[in-house]
């Protein structure tokens, strides 16, 4: 079982994996450039390649995440043009870092017309994926349904990929609050929507999960995390997920607040615990 939890990158990407690495995780994520900004950054290939050799020789994946302001299905199309700018850039940073991928969560859309929405969420993940060769996928990530109605069901993460050109440059990153929030999942085992994501491809083209509590309760469509075993998911669901046979090679990373020591090493220990990979 791969877990680890989301790591700064002060210091550079090589010591995030260092910092990573010295709490127990054998996965990761990390902000590739600044995460209020859609700036393209000057990549420094020298210090990402010194991160990438240090994941490997200690058998650690990562995934990057791009920034807040990425909207792939955005209304302004100087914003999704962007938005490709800045994703290619991700792109770039995740591969020289041995990266599996940047995760780029569905897309907001306000105007009038839904479907519009899609479009444009297609347009855009295929302009980048017409300019982009190297192997770091696009990990499209299922929404909670608090700022849009896209984005939260299966249905529509294997059909916007299936649209898409290249679609083998893209995979899914699904975030287990966001499948709680949106009242996809009830937080019970042997949920109907991992069916689905069977049957539609999703898991097969899974490349990360986003292993988070929820602080409000199923259905609420508020994207609030909480520390694993503190929130309304429940213990039983989570160590259902860890447990899954077709995920024992998804990376399950966490998002959550860290503990009062600083760190995530008493989630990580309970995650072991879910996962059954401890004594106890």
């Amino acid at each position: 079982m791969r877990t680890g939890f989301h790591v700064s990158t002060k210091g550079g990407y090589r010591e995030a994996s260092r910092r990573a690495a010295a709490l127990g995780a054998v996965a990761y994520q990390y902000f590739p450039k600044n995460p209020r900004s859609l700036s393209v950054k000057d990549i420094d290939y020298r210090e990402a390649k010194q991160c990438a050799v240090f994941c490997e020789a200690h058998g650690i994946v990562s995934i990057a995440h791009s920034p807040y302001l990425t909207n792939i299905a955005s209304e302004d199309a100087e914003h999704r043009a962007r938005t490709v700018e800045s994703l290619l850039n991700d792109l770039a940073i995740a591969e020289a870092c041995g990266s599996l991928g940047v995760v780029v969560h569905f897309g907001v859309y306000k105007g009038p017309d839904p479907l519009e929405g899609y479009r444009n969420a297609v347009v855009t993940l295929s302009t980048v994926t017409s300019q982009w060769a190297g192997k770091a996928k696009l990990l499209i990530e299922n929404q909670a349904g608090d700022h849009t109605f896209m984005g939260t069901t299966m249905e529509e993460l294997a059909q916007i990929r299936s649209l898409c050109v290249d679609p083998h440059k893209i995979g899914f990153c699904l975030d287990t609050c966001h499948l709680f929030a949106s009242g996809v999942w009830d937080g019970s085992p042997d949920a109907a929507w991992m069916d689905k994501a069977q049957e539609l491809g999703v898991i097969s083209e899974l490349i990360a999960i986003h292993l988070n509590d929820s602080v409000f309760p199923s259905g609420d469509k508020k994207d609030r995390h909480a520390r694993i075993g503190e929130g309304y998911i429940g213990e039983a669901g989570l160590a259902w997920l860890l447990r899954h046979p077709m995920l024992r090679q998804v990376p399950f990373v966490l998002e959550t607040p860290s503990g009062e020591d600083g760190t995530h090493r008493e989630q990580m220990e309970l995650v072991q615990r879910l996962g059954g990979e401890s004594g106890t």
